[in-house]
């Protein structure tokens, strides 16, 4: 399941969700630009980082990272990734670092040389799977928590999600954008169930039926032209990563946008 991508494309359509679960508040993103950044002359890539309005110069630049696997080095890389992306920019904000694990049991042991970091209020680490405690969850984060859902139990919870995302939520565009977001994350799941089967899982037929989703499935046959020729290029990119090419150079050589190549390496990751 590519949790890296689901959980960029969550942050980056709904930039307060990330700020709630850090304990925040929602309206700490007003002015927040959420993107994956990747720093020159080295092999890092740090997954989120949401970069505040230059206007607000006291406002921290948050550092994200997604971690779903065991990794023995990860302290160690994710600092590194930090102190040289901060070395080789211009900003002069504070910044604060946010480590998003599946599982506290994926966390190797807290190096000596780190505990001061670690320890202090600089950097949070946020375990997902015990975010099923919570009680009364928001739709933000039961989301969230829908990722690390265990298969058994994830059709019943995206169902119940759907239910109260169309039942809470006012504004058709972000309820449409919270329902597909609940399909993709089923699709991953359920690797086996087509399309159509997953819609009727969770009962998403209707949503295919209101104003705003045929709006933008219009907009989409609009564009479909070009859809074709966006996704031969997005093929290409590990091909010309291969060869040796940098992001900025795939992304110069196919005219592309950058993040979008970054996003699109860090999927095939």
């Amino acid at each position: 399941m590519k949790t890296d991508s689901i959980l960029y494309r969550l942050f980056k359509t709904f930039p307060g969700i990330f700020f709630e679960l850090i304990g925040e508040g929602s309206t700490e993103c007003d002015s927040d630009r959420f993107t994956s950044v990747e720093v020159k002359q080295t092999a890092f890539r740090i997954d989120g980082v949401f970069l505040p309005d230059p206007a607000e110069p006291n406002a921290p630049i948050y550092f994200s990272e997604f971690q779903f696997q065991s990794d023995a080095n990860l302290f160690a890389r994710f600092f590194a990734e930090i102190f040289v992306y901060l070395a080789k920019t211009d900003f002069d904000n504070d910044w604060r670092g946010v480590i998003v694990w599946a599982s506290r049991s994926l966390e190797p042991d807290l190096p000596v040389r780190y505990w001061e970091l670690l320890e202090s209020r600089r950097v949070q680490r946020i375990y997902l799977d015990e975010l099923f405690t919570m009680p009364q969850p928001s739709i933000g984060i039961s989301l969230v928590s829908l990722i690390v859902e265990p298969q058994p139990n994830a059709a019943m919870a995206a169902k119940q999600l759907v239910a109260r995302t169309r039942q809470e939520l006012d504004d058709d565009s972000i309820k449409r954008e919270i329902l597909e977001l609940i399909e993709t994350i089923i699709i991953y799941k359920f690797p086996k169930l087509g399309r159509m089967e997953i819609e009727q899982m969770l009962e998403l037929g209707e949503l295919k039926q209101t104003k705003v989703y045929q709006e933008a499935k219009l907009e989409g046959k609009l564009e479909g032209k070009l859809e074709g020729k966006l996704e031969g290029k997005l093929e290409a990119v590990s091909r010309l990563l291969e060869l040796g090419l940098t992001a900025e150079q795939i992304a110069i050589a196919l005219s592309l946008d950058l993040n979008l190549v970054q996003q699109t390496i860090q999927s095939s990751n």
